[in-house]
């Protein structure tokens, strides 16, 4: 494979326990053609308080060994690149999201905490202040299902449905495309104006097999309970915000609680096409 010049697959690598992001990891690169880089942020505090110092990079750079071996197992010719940052891991990680394409670490467990997740979780400081869009992942690998993602019809939403297409295409996956209707506001119109933006985007990909759902609920509630059975959930950072720092209610909802792997899309940002999509309008094109 022949891996593209632009920006790469990012990994953040803390333990073993984030091997299996690895292969996500590399999944997304291959799909996109993208390189893959790895990176384990080296604490020197935690280190001199190890028996030994050199067991502590001894025990990096291993790490970043096996994650290279389980990335070319799944496709020998990928590019990989590793580094061992000195820092803090959510400094280094930011810093680098500037040149990614995409970011991937593992929830840390949030998925099995309840309501225990704190807001400076390094998942949820990356998903809301990160350059580009972040790959949560779980422990558990995900169902064969199909790509969910949740639109309410707001350009980050739109943005967030651009990036579902590209990856349904790529992983010749179904796209279920979900809104959640609020209380007094028509079903029908709802409906019509979901169907009509997944409609516009869809003739990019036209290989794709869309999905339109308007459920009358909670949008929370809602894309946890669907993403059940969805191999991916996407979501935009912050429906009606898209500034950095912050998360919706929704992103931090599937963030904690949907059991599958979770891309949180920045609606300022590029995209997995060529650029940053504006919403369907008449005068234009997605």
């Amino acid at each position: 494979m022949a891996a593209s010049a632009g920006p790469r697959v990012l990994v953040g690598l803390g333990s073993e326990r984030d091997l299996p992001v690895v292969q996500l990891a590399a999944q997304e690169a291959i799909a996109h053609g993208r390189a893959l880089h790895l990176v384990h942020a080296f604490d020197w505090n935690m280190a001199f308080q190890a028996e030994s110092v050199a067991s502590s990079r001894d025990h990096a750079e291993d790490l970043i060994a096996r994650a290279n071996d389980l990335a070319r197992d799944l496709e020998s010719e990928l590019t990989v690149t590793g580094e061992i940052a000195e820092g803090g891991t959510v400094p280094i990680l930011l810093r680098r999201s500037e040149q990614a394409f995409l970011l991937a670490v593992g929830d840390g467990g949030m998925a099995e905490c309840g309501e225990c997740v704190p807001a400076e979780a390094p998942p949820v400081q990356l998903a809301a202040r990160a350059s580009c869009p972040v790959l949560v992942a779980r422990r558990e690998p995900p169902p064969q299902g199909p790509v969910l993602v949740g639109v309410d019809c707001t350009p980050s939403s739109y943005t967030a449905l651009a990036w579902a297409f590209d990856c349904a295409a790529r992983r010749g996956a179904r796209l279920i495309a979900v809104r959640a209707v609020n209380p007094g506001e028509p079903m029908e119109e709802a409906r019509d104006v979901l169907t009509s933006a997944v409609a516009e985007y869809a003739e990019r990909h036209p290989d794709v097999s869309a999905e339109c759902h308007a459920i009358r609920g909670d949008p929370s509630d809602i894309l946890v309970e669907q993403s059940r059975s969805a191999q991916v959930a996407m979501v935009a950072a912050r429906g009606d915000e898209p500034s950095r720092g912050m998360l919706g209610e929704v992103a931090q909802s599937l963030l904690y609680h949907a059991p599958t792997p979770v891309i949180v899309v920045r609606g300022v940002v590029g995209t997995a096409g060529d650029g940053p999509h504006r919403p369907p309008g008449r005068d234009q094109r997605p």
